[in-house]
């Protein structure tokens, strides 16, 4: 193997992976920027490219309209919006990212929870002219909801305000103490134009007074945290492994993904629901015995007892198990065109656990826009979002949505068709003690 070849194998080992959605009102320029974002880093193929082009001559359009790169759908096209979630995979030598682009309109809020459910960072989009909007807010809100740990605010269109710093620096400090106050831990502004280019991959020639990162620079550099090895140590049992051959007449091994944490030879664990102990004395890993693994590693665990452990079953360290409950109050995104009412019979799946569910009380429905909470809506309609209790049939082992995304969150689905109704996130909805307003309203809903 050659120098060059061992330097790029290595630097090739050494990029993370970030995965980022973006938000923001519409017309702000959210698919202008992913497009700039894959055309100036050198992302896109020739054959896609002069696709564009080709869609943007038809339209009367001179320079290619780098939006039409994630706008898929005709009616996209056709309308100049977003409609649905657009993911897009790109890599630069420093880092390799998953983008998701959401839409902008009030009536896809729900594809914006889709997108950055499993986000670690967000970029929220606003039309410098504008400023900071009711759905700016709405969009803040819930990336704050969804513990996105990281947001770039990318005032948009800087080129059609001349470039005033004065602009960027109101909308920056407006937005900055909105999110603040809902939780949000990182809050980083950069002055961008989309359309030019300017600060999105190159610095611009425009801005100098502007000495921060360009929004490609910001997501090659964003601190991503893959040290799993902290967290609360959870594995939800995909499959029991009981081949009987001659072989292997006796091996028994639970399979599935590692959620969260970490794994070792010799610890102690406990079996949950049922409360049953017993140790690790063994794990397999792509065919091969290791001593310990790591989400989000996909390996085979195997005990020292026989212990009945089936699909849906949770395996995590006797010394931080979580409790189990029958008795769930969760902040939900309902995502379904029916409406969730009280009294709603419907199935709870978390990780790999079904169970059926009853939904026992809706305490209240957020608003968005100045976080206050209307009490008792008797049901959410799409898009809503609001706090619910749900009592299952079975005990669920889930920890609260803040301290891990994967194990804290759940999904309700009708039982008839297996429609996703709501996705759920478990405990407190915001990271900080910020007091909202109960609000007595019989005027119907907000989206």
């Amino acid at each position: 193997m050659s120098t060059s070849t061992e330097q790029l194998t290595e630097q090739l080992a050494a990029t993370t992976l970030l995965r980022f959605a973006t938000a923001g009102s519409v017309d702000d320029g959210k698919s202008t920027l992913v497009g700039r974002l894959l055309h100036d880093s050198k992302s896109v193929l020739v054959d896609q490219l002069e696709a564009v082009e080709h869609a943007s001559r038809s339209r009367g359009q001179e320079a290619p309209d780098l939006a039409l790169l994630t706008d898929g759908l005709r009616a996209e096209r056709e309308q100049g919006i977003t409609i649905d979630v657009a993911y897009r995979y790109f890599a630069t030598p420093r880092r390799r990212f998953i983008l998701a682009d959401t839409p902008g309109h009030v009536q896809y809020t729900r594809n914006m929870v889709t997108g950055a459910s499993t986000a670690e960072l967000a970029v929220v989009l606003v039309d410098a002219r504008n400023g900071v909007v009711e759905q700016t807010r709405r969009h803040a809100a819930v990336a704050a909801l969804l513990r996105v740990p990281h947001v770039v605010l990318a005032v948009n269109k800087m080129d059609l305000v001349e470039y005033q710093e004065p602009v960027f620096a109101a909308i920056a400090e407006e937005f900055t103490t909105y999110a603040s106050e809902l939780g949000v831990p990182e809050i980083t502004a950069i002055p961008i134009s989309a359309l030019a280019g300017d600060n999105v991959v190159e610095p611009s020639a425009n801005m100098d007074w502007y000495g921060g990162p360009t929004v490609l620079e910001h997501l090659e550099t964003v601190p991503v945290s893959h040290d799993l090895t902290a967290c609360h140590a959870r594995f939800p049992v995909q499959y029991v492994i009981r081949p009987q051959t001659a072989e292997h007449p006796d091996y028994r091994g639970y399979a599935g993904q590692i959620a969260a944490g970490a794994f070792r030879v010799g610890e102690e664990i406990t079996v949950l629901p049922s409360g049953k102990t017993s140790t690790i004395t063994g794990i397999d890993a792509l065919g091969e015995a290791v001593d310990i693994a790591w989400a989000p590693q996909s390996v085979t665990i195997r005990l020292a007892d026989d212990i009945d452990i089936s699909r849906g079953d949770l395996l995590a360290p006797s010394g931080d198990a979580p409790a189990t409950t029958q008795d769930i109050e969760a902040t939900v995104c309902h995502v379904a065109d029916r409406a969730l009412a009280v009294g709603a019979r419907v199935l709870l799946k978390h990780t790999t656990r079904t169970v059926k569910a009853i939904v026992k009380e809706i305490p209240s429905r957020l608003t968005l826009d100045d976080l206050s909470q209307h009490p008792n809506p008797g049901q959410l309609v799409a898009n809503d979002i609001g706090r619910v209790v749900v009592r299952t049939a079975e005990p669920l082992a889930l920890d609260a949505y803040a301290d891990s995304r994967r194990t804290g969150s759940f999904l309700l689905i009708d039982p008839a068709d297996g429609t996703t109704l709501a996705a759920g996130m478990a405990g407190e909805s915001f990271a900080t003690a910020k007091a909202v307003s109960v609000v007595e309203d019989e005027e119907g809903w907000d989206f």
